[in-house]
Parts: structure tokens; C-alpha cells; sequence
């Protein structure tokens, strides 16, 4: 009996072999609460499909628009216009002033270019009158000279010059003549020279004095 249970212990010792070395072959499943944990890990460290579809890529992102200001209420769009306004009035009396400054300094130059002016046309008139005076005294003197000269002369010879000499310078020296030395200087003239030159010489002292 021996010879045949041992070619019936080898068989079943090859075949426990065998299963022994398809075990250790094959993969071993993980337990259940293992595989568990490594797909939660994995499901929250990489994005679902959904996720990576809807996240903008970054090589196709757009700039970002600029944000439109907003339109300005009517109150402020009154109180703008009302600033504008005194802005410009403040900017038209700012020029008024300026002009009005300009003109009263023209004015005060004016003022005093006439005010010198004014100076210089009394001093003017002050050497004129003053030298009008020393004409009028050296005219003066020179009459009495003439008539002092004429005075001295004998009346005939005094007569036969003023028949002959002009009228204004006549009435001139026979003005300034006293009437005892001027009749009898008259009285030796030619009567119609005499009785004119008279007559003249009534109107000339009538006339009001300059």
C-alpha cells in the first residue's frame, strides 16, 4: 500500500505548492476601510470635472473692464453749475479790477504829467510877465527920454517935427507930455495937424486903460 500513497502525497503536495506560489503572485485586496480613505484623499486633493471646466484658464483670462462712473445726480449737476457760475463771475469782477486798476494808474500818470505840466506853464508865464514888466519899464523909460527930449526943445522947433512925424507915435509923446510944455508946442503946428492930432489924442485918453 505504501507505493501508491506516495504518488498521492506528491500530487497534493504540488498542488498546495502551486496555490501557495499564485498566491503570493497575485495581488492581495486592501481592506475595505483602507480603500475607503484613499479615494476621499484623493477626491479632495484633485478638482472634479466640473470644477476644472468652470475655473478660467490662465492663459484665456480676460483683462477686467474698467467700472463706467456714475452719472451725477441733478443735485449735484445744480450745485456744479452754481460753482461754474460764481467761478466766472468771480473770474469777470477779478478783470474789472484789474482794468479799473490799470485805468486809475493812467489816470494818476495823467494827472500828474498835467499837474507838471501846469508847474512848468506858471513858471513859464511867471518869467514872461517878468519880463514883460522890464519891457514895459524899458519902453517907458524910453518915452520919457523922447518927451524929456522934446520938452527941451524951443516949441517952434518941436512943431515943425511933429507935423511930420506919425500919428501913434505923436499921441504917444504929447500923452506923456505936461499940458504947459505940450500948448505951446500945439499952438506953433499946422492948424489942421493941430485940431486933428488933438482930437485924436481926446480919444486916445477915453479909452479904458489895458
Amino acid at each position: 500500500m505504501r507505493p501508491r500513497l506516495l504518488p498521492a502525497a506528491l500530487a497534493a503536495m504540488a498542488l498546495l505548492l502551486a496555490t501557495k506560489l499564485q498566491a503570493l503572485v497575485a495581488p492581495s485586496p486592501a481592506p475595505a476601510p483602507v480603500l475607503a480613505l484613499v479615494a476621499s484623499a484623493r477626491a479632495s486633493s484633485e478638482p472634479s470635472a466640473a470644477a476644472r471646466a468652470a475655473a478660467p484658464s490662465p492663459t484665456l483670462a480676460r483683462p477686467l473692464q474698467p467700472v463706467p462712473p456714475e452719472a451725477p445726480s441733478p443735485e449735484q449737476q445744480a450745485e456744479r453749475a452754481v460753482l461754474e457760475e460764481l467761478r466766472a463771475r468771480r473770474g469777470e469782477l477779478d478783470a474789472r479790477d484789474q482794468a479799473i486798476a490799470a485805468r486809475e494808474m493812467v489816470i494818476a500818470a495823467a494827472e500828474k504829467r498835467i499837474a507838471q505840466r501846469i508847474e512848468e506853464l506858471g513858471a513859464l508865464q511867471q518869467r514872461l510877465q517878468s519880463f514883460d514888466q522890464r519891457l514895459s519899464e524899458r519902453e517907458a523909460a524910453g518915452w520919457r527920454q523922447m518927451v524929456k527930449l522934446y520938452e527941451g526943445m524951443r516949441p517952434r522947433d518941436a512943431a515943425a517935427i511933429f507935423d511930420d512925424l506919425e500919428t501913434p507915435v505923436l499921441l504917444q509923446i504929447l500923452d506923456r507930455m505936461g499940458e504947459r510944455k505940450a500948448a505951446p508946442v500945439l499952438g506953433a503946428m499946422k492948424p489942421e495937424r493941430a485940431r486933428s492930432i488933438t482930437a485924436e489924442l481926446a480919444r486916445h485918453r477915453a479909452r479904458p486903460a489895458d
